[in-house]
């Protein structure tokens, strides 16, 4: 069999191998207040070191490629949140309303028709939607930057199949006022996304001699500038799929990799005190930012604590979570400008991590300054939310000025941790501290070269491990009446912070 055909054959082994795992996720915290993510964890580490000690797939498993771009595409699905964010923006910085009465093209509704316990019909073409578009644009975007290597020549074939099975995959139970127009927002999107991702690769390659900047910072200006403009738009399938299915199928392919990869970086020297720091730094900067909020910020409330965190962090899990509705309504609502604007911070740190690499070394005095403006940011967000009283339109500045303040705190404080490392080691440390979505996109791209590149899946993906703390804990909150329980997050707090301390030993 001629190789274009064999790469065809993983189309569908990585489309049976990804879609189920966020099925099963569904199925497993069915009738719970708990997120799915928590189940993607734990079955993708899982299924991926399976897979190496059956002898199905290699360390990281480099022979199944397709499911390696899946995994690479974080940013196709943080540009959609980013798009999602600049629209909340606009509506609330420039007072503008959001449209009452969707036009035709945008009325759905969805079949709720229980397929598999936990997913209905609208929602398991979601997932299928979103998987195709992950595949058609990252696909396409390769072909045309002429970045495919040895697989250039089936990229556009790739390509074409995913683009096109993303922009008719449609349920037939979901009833549309006009599918034709509707189907055409989709692939409007489609090429939106492509020009956007394209745009981002060529300023990063251009501007490369000036700053190393990764193609997510240009992605995230780009995405939320459009979402600023066109901040009426109504949501085609395309970004419907991706703001619901993106990040479950992105997270299950990278768990896969990690967890196929797992033995192999437990063996390397130096590489378990940086595991222990991100798997307790999880637990400190989550539940600390969290217990900062609740006894300085006077609240516990899971529509504050879940999209506050998901900004503050950059948090993969959480972010998925609250764009796929699992965190409630509200939460669901104010995620995508959560999201949005600690990204505007990554200005400051990807400029500080430039300007780093070209030094060889931590540029300390930027980081320390950064970390404390961090500091000074918080406490205006805690005395705004002190004084909100439960009024939407406060409690999301407070929540806005928290999650720019915390993610400095985090970053650049986590840094300060770790300046003794090498450069790439204090950023994977740091990136699976957090559960950082946009540090973790840049490694992956190739910020800190190949070996960085290579590593970071099972980095970020062993953290992941803490997320039945965090998830128990928000499902928690949502049993209670979306009231979190607080003497459980400061103990959890003061764990992370033990073990932080404990592995920064171990780093030393």
């Amino acid at each position: 069999m001629t190789y274009p055909f064999a790469f065809l054959d993983q189309i569908w082994l990585t489309l049976l191998v990804l879609v189920p795992i966020v099925l099963v996720a569904r199925l497993v915290v069915v009738g719970s207040r708990y997120s799915p993510i928590l189940i993607v964890v734990v079955f993708g580490l899982g299924l991926g070191a399976l897979m190496v000690a059956s002898g199905a797939g290699t360390p990281g498993l480099a022979d199944h490629d397709l499911l390696g771009m899946l995994g690479r595409a974080t940013i196709i699905a943080l540009a959609a949140a980013f798009f999602t964010g600049g629209q909340q923006l606009r509506r609330l910085f420039g007072q503008v309303e959001a449209p009452g009465t969707a036009p035709a093209a945008a009325q759905v509704t969805a079949d709720a028709t229980e397929v598999i316990p936990g997913t209905d019909r609208s929602q398991l073409f979601a997932i299928l939607r979103a998987f195709f578009v992950l595949m058609g644009v990252e696909a396409a975007v390769r072909a045309l930057m002429g970045t495919g290597g040895e697989k250039a020549a089936v990229l556009p074939l790739i390509a074409y199949l995913g683009l096109i099975l993303a922009a008719i995959t449609l349920d037939a139970g979901t009833r549309v006022a006009d599918k034709r127009r509707f189907l055409g927002r989709g692939v409007l999107e489609l090429a939106v996304l492509i020009a956007v991702l394209l745009a981002a690769a060529l300023l990063a390659r251009e501007l490369r001699a000036l700053a190393a900047f990764p193609p997510i910072f240009f992605a995230m200006l780009i995405a939320v500038g459009l979402g600023w403009v066109w901040h009426d738009w109504q949501h085609g399938p395309a970004l419907r799929a991706l703001l619901f299915g993106g990040i479950p199928v992105v997270l299950a392919a990278n768990f896969l990799i990690g967890g196929s990869l797992l033995l192999q970086a437990l063996a390397l020297e130096g590489m378990a005190p940086i595991l222990v720091y991100g798997f307790f730094g999880q637990m400190l900067w989550m539940f600390g930012g969290i217990s900062a909020l609740m006894l300085f910020g006077r609240t516990a409330a899971v529509r504050n604590l879940a999209p506050g965190m998901a900004g503050a962090l950059s948090h993969a899990g959480l972010t998925g979570a609250c764009t796929a509705g699992d965190m409630g309504e509200i939460a669901q609502r104010r995620a995508p400008i959560l999201i949005a604007v600690p990204f505007l911070g990554h200005v400051v740190l990807f400029t500080i991590l430039a300007f780093s690499l070209e030094a060889g070394r931590m540029l300390l005095w930027p980081v320390a300054l950064a970390g404390l403006a961090g500091v000074v940011i918080s406490g205006f967000a805690f005395r705004d939310l002190r004084r909100s009283a439960g009024d939407d339109r406060r409690e999301v500045r407070g929540l806005m000025l928290f999650a720019f303040g915390w993610q400095l705190v985090a970053l650049f404080g986590g840094l300060m941790l770790l300046s003794g490392l090498p450069l790439d080691h204090a950023a994977m440390a740091s990136s699976a501290a957090l559960s950082h979505f946009g540090l973790f996109a840049a490694l992956q791209g190739g910020l800190f070269g190949p070996e960085a590149a290579s590593l970071i899946a099972v980095v970020f993906a062993m953290p992941f491990l803490v997320h039945p703390f965090v998830f128990v804990m928000f499902g928690r909150g949502m049993e209670r009446g979306g009231e979190m329980p607080r003497a459980p997050a400061y103990v959890l707090a003061a764990i992370g912070a033990a073990g932080v301390a404990a592995g920064l030993l171990g780093l030393g």
